[in-house]
């Protein structure tokens, strides 16, 4: 049995994971975590969450909880999804982190600490998506340069980062594929007389609205037809359930940074 600790616990993603793997035979809830001040902090994880009362308390710091865990599922922010890996690593665990909004400094990081222990870190954990990501790149390489590229994502009115770091990391994916560089042809919102698209821009524009959970558009426009692939997230239990499939598979890897591609085979 999987020996899991959660982290963000009492927060929209945390418990969900937390509320998934209550009813998952093959890994079990060994602590969970909250930031320092939190009002959940004491309280059993299970009355919580409306789940009924368990043995695992909510505390205050991932050290007091982490001994006798085997991974950590993160979905924090992005400066404590790096705390969260320091302990990983220093403590030979496991960690899936799906926190988005890493500076390039930060992401360098990732990658040293990572050396030291086993990590799924990927933006967006669903299924759907890592699907998506696989069909953009071979989609991309057949239409090439005739088709402009376009990506619209549409979250909830309190994510932070912009834009998402799915739609990023699509963009990303279009560009390697096309031979771009994403720094160089990435054009994020116009406004005013912006002139002509250039024929290599790659658009990405993004929605902040009410309870949205996740929406990515991607457009190919060519003359006289476009393809449209989109994926759309009714709840966050597909992101809570790549994190539990991705927490089962990388406790069996070899110590190293890898994405929800290693996790699904689509490599």
């Amino acid at each position: 049995m999987i020996k899991a600790v959660v982290t963000g616990a009492a927060g929209r993603m945390g418990s969900r994971i937390i509320s998934l793997i209550s009813a998952d035979e093959g890994i079990k809830l060994a602590a969970a975590v909250e930031r320092k001040g939190h009002s959940a902090i004491g309280r059993d994880v299970g009355e919580n969450l409306g789940l009924g009362k368990t043995s695992v308390i909510i505390e205050d710091d991932i050290e007091k909880c982490i001994h006798n865990a085997d991974v950590i599922i993160d979905f924090t922010d992005h400066e404590a999804s790096i705390d969260h890996l320091k302990t990983a690593s220093e403590n030979n665990i496991s960690i899936v982190a799906g926190s988005t909004g890493f500076t390039a400094d930060e992401m360098e990081r990732i990658k040293d600490l990572s050396t030291k222990t086993r990590c799924v870190f990927a933006p967006n954990m669903s299924v759907g998506v890592n699907v998506m990501f696989k069909v953009l790149e071979y989609v991309a390489g057949i239409l090439g340069d005739e088709f402009d590229v376009e990506i619209i994502e549409a979250h909830h009115n309190l994510k932070k980062d912009a834009p998402s770091g799915t739609a990023m990391k699509m963009a990303r994916i279009i560009a390697g594929s096309l031979g771009r560089d994403l720094d160089q042809v990435g054009v994020y919102g116009r406004k005013g007389m912006v002139g002509t698209r250039p024929k290599n821009e790659i658009g990405i524009q993004t929605v902040r609205a009410g309870d949205i959970t996740g929406e990515h558009t991607v457009i190919f426009g060519g003359i006289g037809e476009r393809l449209e692939i989109i994926h759309r997230a009714h709840n966050r239990d597909n992101f809570a359930k790549g994190a539990i499939r991705a927490a089962k598979w990388i406790v069996n890897q070899e110590k190293g940074v890898y994405d929800m591609q290693d996790v699904l085979g689509l490599r």
